[in-house]
């Protein structure tokens, strides 16, 4: 059991043996931080041992100012909007020693870059899994029970009077939830599920998950899976392997009924073929807090599908999991720069 800013932080016990030392140099470090608006617990960190530089609006900075930004830093502190690549290296320096990425993702970060430049890289797993389990179980009710579709009604004078069958939707309750990408945040997203009833969890995996067996979980393939699922849960991470996973012929084997979840990655499934289920009654609906582009555009195409809940990647936007990541993401940046080991180092 950890506190971090006061909070109790249970997943991420790593943090509790770390010890910062005072830097022996009177030079400090600089860190360039591409948002304005990280929890104070992870820019007061920095600043106890950095000179911190951030940029000043919260959008993702353009190309010309983040190269100007980070140019002769020691440290990068960024998010999963911004592009780290060789041409960020390059306009950085040999000053830079680490980049760390307030997300769990990883994937706008070239690292075979950082690699061949012996840069570490640090990200933040774990701190944000509950939040994110907690939004994936939200926004599946928000669709199954139409939450979005009956809000615009009170506004565009559809309710009228109470109606046996209207806006109605399918309970969890006795159904069966697959989830395909049965990690940290798949498993923690079937614990949060077990309270409302549900009949059967289904995963699909290249292995066996031991933790299966507590959650009542069953492994299948993913061509047996689908077809039985009520729900189904996208959770899978992001990669070369994933990319438009869900496609065509992954929405052509669900039921008619069945209702599409995706909090991973918008790039693992195919968007016009998600569409195109959708608007052919293939699936029933569909709810997502990840899309291509981001942030979606709003006269798209997906905005404008009565049976689409659409949020903008807000997974693990928790109070509490936002402090943990900011300090994890700091404290990456700082043991790094002090060659000690990081809470949450990838291995390159």
């Amino acid at each position: 059991m950890v506190l971090v800013s006061g909070i109790q932080c249970k997943s991420f016990s790593i943090l509790r043996h770390l010890s910062l030392g005072r830097p022996t140099s009177s030079m400090k470090p600089s860190v360039f931080v591409t948002r304005p608006d990280v929890p104070d617990v992870g820019i007061n960190l920095l600043k106890e041992r950095c000179d911190v530089e951030l940029w000043t609006k919260n959008i993702a900075p353009p190309r010309s100012e983040l190269l100007k930004g980070v140019t002769g830093k020691s440290a990068l502190f960024c998010n999963i909007a911004d592009k780290i690549d060789k041409e960020v290296f390059d306009a950085a320096g040999p000053n830079l020693k680490v980049i760390a990425t307030m997300s769990v993702g990883y994937e706008h970060i070239d690292l075979e870059e950082a690699k061949k430049r012996d840069i570490k890289v640090g990200y933040t797993p774990d701190v944000l899994t509950y939040a994110v389990a907690e939004l994936t179980v939200a926004i599946l009710l928000a669709t199954s029970r139409r939450l979005f579709e009956a809000h615009r009604e009170i506004f565009n004078g559809g309710w009228t009077s109470w109606s046996p069958s209207w806006m109605c939707g399918p309970s969890i309750k006795g159904k069966t939830v697959g989830i395909v990408g049965f990690g940290r945040i798949g498993q923690e997203t079937a614990r949060l599920l077990k309270g409302f009833g549900v009949r059967q969890f289904l995963y699909s995996g290249r292995k066996d998950h031991p933790e299966a067996s507590d959650i009542g979980a069953f492994r299948l393939p993913i061509e047996e899976l689908l077809p039985q699922c009520d729900f189904v849960i996208c959770t899978l991470a992001m990669s070369p392997e994933t990319k438009h996973y869900f496609n065509e012929k992954l929405f052509n084997l669900m039921k008619p009924s069945a209702i599409f979840v995706n909090t991973s990655r918008g790039g693992v499934v195919d968007q016009d073929a998600l569409i195109k289920a959708l608007e052919t009654g293939q699936i029933r609906a569909a709810g997502l807090d990840v899309m291509t582009p981001e942030p979606i555009p709003p006269d798209h195409r997906l905005l404008s599908l009565p049976n689409c809940v659409v949020i903008p990647h807000i997974g693990s936007a928790g109070i509490e999991s936002r402090n943990d990541m900011a300090e994890v993401t700091a404290r990456n940046i700082l043991t790094a720069l002090e060659n000690k080991p990081m809470p949450a180092e990838l291995k390159l």
